[in-house]
């Protein structure tokens, strides 16, 4: 059981052999200025071969994660099926000399903000087993995990995390993943899934991000309720400051509307060096207040 697949990037030719395969990972962009010149035909060459496709992102973890996601995802026309990834590794002479805590930051914002940019798309990593053991550390992964693990059979990833592809070889310069799902059908089936939003009745995303500057008037963001979203469960995440210039720290003041009036206001400390802060909100609520007079801070609002 399973099926296996392919990842291209310019070394590999613009119309690869796919006998075999049914799926194929094409890298799009690197950093904040090249892309692939191959990567539109590789694209093309696949799709039209029936391949489920996906374009992945290689970092330069020295710059800003969100303007490298809007880079990658700018030059890509995405379609329902279509896999979102970030290649999250960095031996490379500029990244290795980031710290282990930065590159985990950079992570878990281009993650979350990608996600919010193309919520109807599965989003996911790419990690070896060096980054998943010592630099991740959280295991957040958005919606799933494609784990790099040379020398082992496929679909031994040699983890006990939920994976959805497994990079297991190499062999004439081509890398070789597997998928543990039944058939292309069913991978592709997963891939669409994500199309349908919940719920079907609203045009609430299933993320809200936004900023929240000093001094200003309080920010207050509406949130999806009723009867249609009693089944899901919310989060807000304050301090995701590694998706904006603004360095979040000191102290953010959250209010949650049910309908009647404000409750549950409090002073929540923000400390941009441990990541997102979370905040539950229940299915009754209908608003969140969100102010702070110390410094600028990125928030999230997540729906699943």
């Amino acid at each position: 059981m399973g099926i296996y697949g392919q990842d291209w990037a310019s070394y590999q030719s613009s119309t690869p052999d796919t006998s075999g395969l049914s799926f194929a990972f094409v890298k799009v962009t690197e950093g904040l200025s090249y892309i692939n010149p191959r990567w539109v035909s590789q694209r093309d060459h696949a799709k039209a071969n029936g391949l489920v496709w996906g374009g992945y992102h290689y970092p330069n973890m020295n710059n800003s994660p969100r303007a490298e996601a809007d880079h990658f995802i700018d030059q890509v026309d995405w379609r329902p099926g279509d896999v979102v990834i970030l290649d999250w590794e960095g031996y490379d002479a500029t990244n290795s000399r980031v710290a282990k805590s930065t590159q985990r930051a950079y992570k878990n914002a281009w993650l979350r903000y990608v996600k919010g940019r193309l919520p109807q798309h599965p989003v996911g990593m790419y990690a070896n087993l060096d980054y998943w053991w010592n630099v991740d550390q959280d295991g957040y992964c958005a919606d799933f995990l494609w784990i790099a693990t040379a020398g082992r059979a496929a679909g031994d990833p040699g983890i006990r995390a939920p994976w959805m592809f497994h990079q297991y070889g190499e062999s004439n310069g081509l890398d070789h993943d597997y998928c543990h799902l039944a058939g292309i059908s069913e991978l592709r089936r997963w891939a669409l899934s994500f199309h349908s939003s919940p719920p079907q009745e609203t045009d609430m995303p299933q993320w809200i991000i936004g900023h929240v500057d000093p001094g200003a008037q309080p920010t207050v963001v509406l949130l999806p309720h009723g009867t249609a979203w009693d089944s899901y469960s919310r989060r807000l995440h304050l301090g995701m400051d590694q998706i904006t210039d603004v360095p979040a720290t000191g102290s953010v003041r959250v209010a949650l509307h049910n309908g009647t009036g404000w409750r549950d206001i409090r002073a929540v400390q923000v400390q941009a060096a441990s990541g997102a802060v979370d905040v539950d909100i229940t299915s009754g609520d209908v608003k969140v207040s969100l102010q702070t007079d110390t410094a600028g801070v990125t928030f999230a609002i997540e729906t699943w």
